[in-house]
């Protein structure tokens, strides 16, 4: 089914938003749909800079996979910055997880968040800790899973800490995982870790489902909020459901938050579309 038009599309960026926009793009094709844009980089960056995106979100399997000197010359040739580097296809693609069973997966999941953060480093990008997380089920209790997700954390952000590196742990939709579905529940690790290069990647859709109130939830996590993505009650484009986008970056806005707000849609009725749609909404929301 199409995503609707937005009622509230404007082309003029807001004055005095300390927020940047961002959109996710993924360095290859890959099944997650939720990537607006995958599999072309250069002309996808071209087509996001165009539209008046100050960055992208890579969505990033593996750091070897990729050719960075490529990847800096093409951001530099279209003035974009990373903000983040999502990690999710390690789940997706490979299976990759802190809370698998079988302790050899555990620890490749480690490493692979290791691996990204030469990269992260040098473009001062938060790496996003999301689904690798893993899902508690019939061969892994609740309990046991939460205490490998601990420990993958606490060895994760430790060995980040001395580059500078930032992790930001999304709360996720119970029909999604069953691991950390809110904000009081992220909290709750990362005062567990003890980190504090360990903060919150916030989801306005998984906040919809979740939270009583988003705003309320958004005031709670407050410092902790490392970046912010944004997607409709439907996940599509901003815009495109019923969420007041007005209203919720207000409440991030006045917690003086200066990072990006970051699209993670789905790419109806097109990626182009749907970003050129939630950027024009985006920004009437920030006046």
């Amino acid at each position: 089914m199409p995503c609707p038009a937005s009622a509230r599309e404007r082309k003029s960026r807001p004055r005095g938003s300390l927020m940047n926009l961002s959109v996710v793009l993924s360095t290859q094709a890959l099944q997650f749909q939720v990537a607006p844009f995958k599999g072309d980089l250069e002309s996808d960056l071209a087509r996001i800079a165009a539209m008046g995106y100050d960055g992208v979100e890579l969505a990033l399997r593996d750091p070897e996979l990729l050719d960075e000197q490529d990847l800096l010359a093409l951001l530099s040739k279209h003035g974009l910055q990373v903000p983040a580097i999502g990690t999710g296809q390690a789940w997706g693609e490979e299976g990759l997880s802190f809370t698998h069973a079988d302790p050899q997966v555990r620890r490749a999941a480690i490493e692979r968040i290791k691996a990204h953060f030469p990269l992260a480093s040098r473009l001062g990008a938060v790496i996003i800790i999301g689904l690798i997380r893993g899902i508690a089920g019939p061969s892994v209790d609740h309990a046991q899973a939460r205490l490998w997700l601990v420990e993958a954390l606490q060895e994760c952000s430790g060995a980040a800490s001395p580059s500078g590196v930032r992790l930001a742990l999304e709360p996720i939709n119970r029909y999604e995982t069953t691991l950390l579905n809110s904000v009081a529940e992220g909290l709750e690790v990362i005062e567990r870790v003890g980190a504090d290069n360990l903060g919150l990647l916030l989801d306005t859709f998984h906040m919809n489902i979740e939270e009583p109130s988003i705003e309320e939830s958004v005031r709670r996590a407050g410092s902790r909020i490392f970046h912010f993505h944004v997607a409709d009650s439907n996940r599509c484009y901003p815009g495109a459901g019923h969420l007041d986008f007005s209203a919720i970056l207000g409440v991030l806005r006045s917690l003086g938050y200066a990072g990006y707000i970051s699209g993670e849609f789905l790419p109806l009725p097109d990626a182009v579309t749907a970003a050129e749609r939630a950027i024009a909404h985006l920004r009437a929301s920030l006046t």
